[in-house]
């Protein structure tokens, strides 16, 4: 079966490619606005109210589940759940122990490792127009964020780390909602309450505990943007989107992230960007153009 695409209609892969290219944006706009509020709360108290109010605005969506309904969405929720804590707390430490541009690229290898655990965990077998793909994202991360430097330490390997993570998530998303009758906000609500108060366990485990939330207005608006946009919409285009196209399509679009966040940083933070950097942002956004172009 082509790993690019599966049997569904135009419109539906389509759809699909729109919204995760959507999502690219608003997650490329996220780390700008999550540095902002990290300012003013730390980083598990931080991602313990972001995934803690989403699971608060979509509880509805889970009290007016059938039965068999919430319990696909359990069923489904829990491992993907704590599969993206780990991501986040391998990203957020990662970043923490190692330069930013080592981070970017690092975690730009999940387009790359997508289609073999595709391979292993789903049996389909990638086409060699897959890793042409993967090549020039990945060669367009190493532009962007001028590639590796310096010895590999342990914030590198957490940042290698969450991206097979990513890449592992992405396929069992793929697997596990296939057939799976609980709705992808319901899905998402799950998500979002075990990143949620999973953070906040680990959070009040740590020495002194958290401190007062914040009262600064621009803390809360970044929250709410990170909760609306890059939480419960993103959440939701993805498991919806994994549902009607391949893992490997996903992550090669998804994988445009970096070049929309470089833009936004460009635009709105006022940074710069050199001719390679443009080049790499370039070449990310047309490996993502091209996998949308591509149908058969």
């Amino acid at each position: 079966m082509n790993t690019l695409t599966l049997s569904q209609p135009k419109h539906l892969l389509r759809l699909s490619d729109l919204l995760l290219l959507a999502v690219a944006v608003v997650w490329g706009t996220s780390y700008g606005v999550a540095k902002g509020a990290l300012a003013y709360y730390p980083v598990l108290g931080f991602l313990a109210v972001r995934f803690i109010l989403t699971f608060a605005l979509l509880l509805p969506t889970l009290v007016r589940l059938q039965r068999q309904q919430l319990r696909d969405a359990l069923r489904t929720g829990w491992p993907l759940g704590l599969l993206m804590l780990c991501i986040f707390l391998s990203e957020t430490f990662g970043v923490a122990l190692t330069q930013a541009s080592n981070a970017a690229f690092l975690i730009s290898l999940c387009v790359v490792f997508t289609p073999f655990v595709e391979w292993w965990m789903l049996r389909r077998k990638p086409e060699r127009t897959v890793f042409v793909f993967a090549g020039v994202s990945l060669l367009g991360a190493a532009l962007l964020s001028g590639g590796l430097v310096g010895d590999m330490g342990w914030g590198d390997a957490l940042m290698l780390a969450a991206a097979l993570l990513r890449a592992i998530t992405v396929c069992q998303t793929s697997k596990l909602t296939r057939g799976s009758t609980a709705p992808a906000l319901a899905l998402t609500a799950v998500q979002a309450g075990v990143i949620g108060f999973g953070s906040l366990l680990l959070a009040l485990g740590t020495p002194g505990g958290l401190p007062p939330l914040p009262a600064n207005i621009a803390f809360w608006q970044a929250s709410v943007y990170l909760v609306l946009g890059c939480t419960v919409f993103a959440f939701f285009a993805q498991n919806w989107a994994l549902k009607h196209s391949a893992p490997s399509r996903v992550a090669l679009l998804t994988s445009s992230e970096p070049a929309f966040g470089a833009l936004f940083a460009v635009l709105w933070l006022g940074e710069g960007l050199g001719v390679m950097g443009w080049l790499g942002g370039g070449l990310i956004v047309l490996a993502a153009l091209w996998t949308s172009a591509r149908r058969g």
